[in-house]
């Protein structure tokens, strides 16, 4: 005996039409030679409704849904329809301009129950995600811990709004903001996605939420940056900007696909956070003396080495800020540009239009600089206009990328430099690491013993220059508190703190360069500066209770056994 289910026969009839109508408008789209979308998993910019109103989008079957300052993305029934493009005619005169997509009736008619809430929604500005002053003051006062953006997030997922998914990233990227994050990680898992937060070089996770409204945080994410919403199998980079107290944060994204859908990195370019006076940075007084000297000289190379996200731009930012004065003229090459300097004549690279820092450096020496910044010295071609321009009487910073002060000279030589101009060209060589620093609230202090003792006594002893122990005491350090406390978000952190070393390039380095020395041979020859290296800086900030062991070593090497007795 059959046993027939009508109700099931329907359903399965009605999903094979819309397929059919998605499947139809696709291939009409390929003909017409036009974009594809379908709406319905897409959460519809609210600002995108108000280009055109609802009576005009029923009548001529077409839609706004997205809009980036004046670039509009339309959707359309036919674009073969004459008052369809009629109307994105007269767009265009009015400066807007359209990507048109085809899409089918499902689609439309999605968008167009959207309008009910245009006057509930925010007004948002498109590519410009501008929260008020008075709501972000809000959310800010809201916001004290990651535990508050749970909650925040928690009660808005239960809401059955449109513009709970805009809501949403507001609050997440608020979140980032008043934490003082430098990234937001979502990361798609098979059963559930995944919030986590980089907090002083750490990513913290904050929360998790289901993979149904992650897509549509995704969707929302990717119209804010620019991205194509039908490519969901390559690699992809935007940009948006989120307004806080007037000044702006730029937010870079990438979207990188993975196992279980695509995986999203946002980057919060925050000009408070980079805008570090050269006093704050923590460098030794030793160091800075040396610092303040060769910043001043008016030619030369300093470079700045150290892995990505240790700081090195915060450095070098503060070193154009030391120096920048109405007389002289400062022109940077930069990937991005991370904060603006008053004054200071800032380029960003463009890979896609062949500016590259090569490129850019060219075009620099054209414009009569007194100093240059090149944000990465990455190629042979490169590092020899900055080491000529360094000899023609421009002061030039830029990085470059060694594990160690030591390591730039055989890096140079690597790239084809003559080592017989290294020195004649180079001024400093600096290394840098970025270590958290211990939460004021929560540390813990731990009397010096036994094993602790004797090697923080053999790392002092080590040190050529003894002034530069003066004041230190050896008795005790700190350690961060295991469940730490909610000023530090639960870390034991707050804050990071720079660990530096640097080798002036004198004549005892001339002299060896000629023989291609290792770095080791480099180390030793430079010991005689008498500049302590980040092992040792570390040190000192551990017995000044800035850092402590565990941190140290997770950013430098240290002594392993030393690092286990600390810990425990």
């Amino acid at each position: 005996m059959i046993d027939f289910d009508d109700d099931r026969q329907d359903q399965r009839l009605d999903q094979l039409r819309l397929k059919e109508e998605e499947d139809v408008a696709k291939i009409l789209a390929t003909r017409y030679g036009v974009g594809y979308v379908d709406l319905t998993p897409v959460p519809i910019n609210a600002e995108a409704l108000r280009v055109i109103d609802e009576k005009t989008a029923r009548e001529n079957k077409m839609a706004v849904f997205n809009i980036v300052g004046k670039k509009i993305q339309v959707a359309v029934l036919s674009p073969k329809n004459d008052s369809t493009m009629a109307v994105i005619r007269d767009l265009t005169e009015k400066g807007f301009k359209s990507t048109v997509y085809m899409v089918s009736m499902r689609s439309l008619e999605k968008v167009w129950k959207q309008y009910a809430d245009l006057s509930f929604s925010e007004n948002v500005k498109a590519g410009s995600l501008d929260i008020s002053s008075e709501e972000i003051d809000t959310l800010l006062k809201d916001i004290r811990d990651i535990d508050d953006v749970k909650k925040l997030v928690d009660d808005l997922v239960v809401v059955k709004k449109t513009t709970r998914v805009s809501k949403i990233l507001e609050v997440i990227l608020a979140g980032a903001v008043a934490v003082n994050a430098s990234d937001v990680h979502l990361e798609p898992e098979e059963a559930y996605v995944r919030l986590r937060y980089r907090l002083d070089g750490v990513l913290i996770e904050t929360l998790r939420f289901d993979r149904d409204l992650y897509f549509l945080i995704l969707s929302r994410i990717k119209l804010l940056s620019g991205m194509k919403l039908n490519v969901k199998t390559e690699a992809q980079d935007g940009r948006f900007s989120v307004k806080v107290k007037g000044f702006d944060i730029e937010i870079r994204v990438s979207i990188l696909p993975e196992a279980y859908s695509e995986t999203v990195v946002m980057r919060l370019l925050n000009p408070k956070s980079i805008a570090v006076p050269l006093e704050d940075l923590g460098i030794p007084k030793k160091l800075f003396d040396i610092f303040t000297r060769e910043i001043s000289r008016p030619k030369g190379l300093i470079l700045n080495t150290g892995p990505t996200g240790s700081g090195k731009t915060t450095t070098l930012y503060a070193f154009l800020k030391k120096i920048h004065t109405p007389d002289i003229k400062i022109i940077t090459i930069e990937d991005p540009v991370e904060y603006h300097l008053p004054g200071v004549v800032q380029t960003q690279t463009n890979a896609e239009k062949g500016y590259t820092f090569l490129e850019g450096l060219r075009s620099i020496m054209r414009q009569d600089p007194d100093v240059i910044m090149v944000g990465e010295i990455r190629d042979n071609e490169t590092a020899d206009i900055a080491i000529n321009s360094a000899l023609t009487g421009h002061l030039v910073f830029s990085t470059i990328h060694t594990n160690n002060a030591a390591g730039t000279f055989p890096r140079l030589i690597e790239l084809g430099v003559n080592p017989r101009i290294i020195s004649s060209s180079l001024s400093l060589a600096i290394a840098q690491r970025l270590a958290r620093k211990l939460c004021e609230s929560c540390k813990e202090e731990v009397v010096l013993t036994g094993k602790d003792k004797d090697y923080i006594e053999k790392v002092l002893n080590s040190i050529v220059d003894k002034t530069q122990m003066e004041g230190v005491q050896k008795e005790k350090m700190w350690k961060a508190h295991e469940k730490g406390c909610p000023k530090c978000n639960y870390t034991g952190y707050k804050g990071r703190i720079a660990i530096y070393e640097a080798i002036v390039a004198d004549e005892s380095i001339e002299k060896i360069l000629d023989t291609n020395p290792t770095e080791r041979e480099i180390k030793r020859v430079a010991s005689a500066q008498g500049i302590m290296d980040m092992r040792q800086d570390g040190i000192i900030k551990i017995l000044a209770g800035i850092t402590d062991v565990a941190e140290l070593g997770r950013v430098i090497d240290l002594d392993e056994e030393f690092i286990e007795n600390s810990i425990n």
